[in-house]
């Protein structure tokens, strides 16, 4: 499928109402997981990406380039749409520009970009800062100019709630969605009645939650959080945190008794081969055979 009629089918999808249950994949493998267990978008996170490809923590490391190889790997890798963050769109109006054009050639279906200072931080750390409004604001408009698409979307996230307060976050929302962003996503609410009262205070715009298990944001049912009128429920980091655990635990295992076979706490190798469609390779060897 042309990414255009994936974008296309992701903006109907979105605004069709019942919310859109997300998780986040660090690299083309665990795109193939989440759209081999029947869900219907994937995001890109930039936490996992700099966890898994750098093995550091996300504080500002990735850049347009490592970010736009991922995007690439995983739309050869799966046809979803993919939800690329861009963290805060590495510089000013002119650079998010060239951020939106390039993500969007590598295969984005939606932009996130975030109103956080040079270097950002993940979202549930400490410490962070946002730029003025003024600036936030003209990276928003420059990326919405700037998409050739009119299906791909743009996601504006602000961090203000941790540095500003609550009442802050929500006008930079207001604001964002006054400037064209397609969806607003007011990273860190921790509270439920601040959940719930973003939706409600941001009517007629598609928001997004970010679920961190282990963060700030409370979890909560898929269809609780579709009652307040979310669209988007992010899961970023669940694919990656699950496989940490699974390293863990059978590598631990291997250490401890010195062998390992499909017995223990590991895929077989055949399924191994089926999650990278292994007989689609053999298939097409066959096909181009001399």
């Amino acid at each position: 499928m042309l990414n255009h009629e994936i974008n296309r089918t992701f903006k109907q999808r979105i605004l069709k109402g019942d919310p859109v249950l997300m998780p986040g994949a660090a690299n083309a493998l665990a795109a193939r997981v989440i759209e081999d267990q029947g869900f219907e978008a994937i995001y890109l996170s930039g936490a996992g990406l700099t966890n898994t490809y750098l093995g550091m923590p996300d504080m500002g490391f990735v850049g347009l380039s490592e970010i736009a190889q991922h995007t690439s790997t995983i739309r050869d890798a799966t046809e979803l749409p993919i939800v690329v963050d861009a963290d805060n769109g590495f510089g000013n109006a002119l650079n998010v520009r060239h951020t939106i054009r390039t993500l969007e050639r590598a295969g984005a279906s939606a932009v996130q970009l975030e109103d956080q200072k040079t270097p950002k931080r993940c979202g549930h750390f400490s410490g962070k800062e946002v730029v003025p409004l003024d600036e936030a604001r003209s990276r928003i408009r420059a990326a919405v100019d700037a998409r050739q698409d009119e299906n791909t979307l743009i996601v504006a996230r602000t961090d203000a709630r941790a540095t500003d307060g609550y009442n802050e976050a929500l006008d930079r929302a207001a604001a964002f969605i006054e400037d064209g962003a397609d969806i607003t996503f007011v990273e860190a609410p921790q509270s439920k009645e601040e959940m719930r009262g973003i939706p409600a205070a941001l009517k007629g715009t598609p928001q997004l939650v970010n679920l961190v298990v282990g963060g700030k944001t409370p979890i909560l049912d898929l269809d609780e959080l579709g009652d307040m009128g979310f669209s988007l429920v992010l899961y970023a980091n669940v694919a990656l945190q699950s496989a940490v655990y699974g390293m863990q635990l059978a590598l631990g295992q291997l250490k401890e008794t010195g062998r390992m076979d499909e017995g223990g706490p590991v895929a077989s190798f055949v399924e191994r081969q089926r999650m990278v469609r292994k007989e689609l390779f053999d298939e097409l060897e066959k096909r181009y055979a001399i």
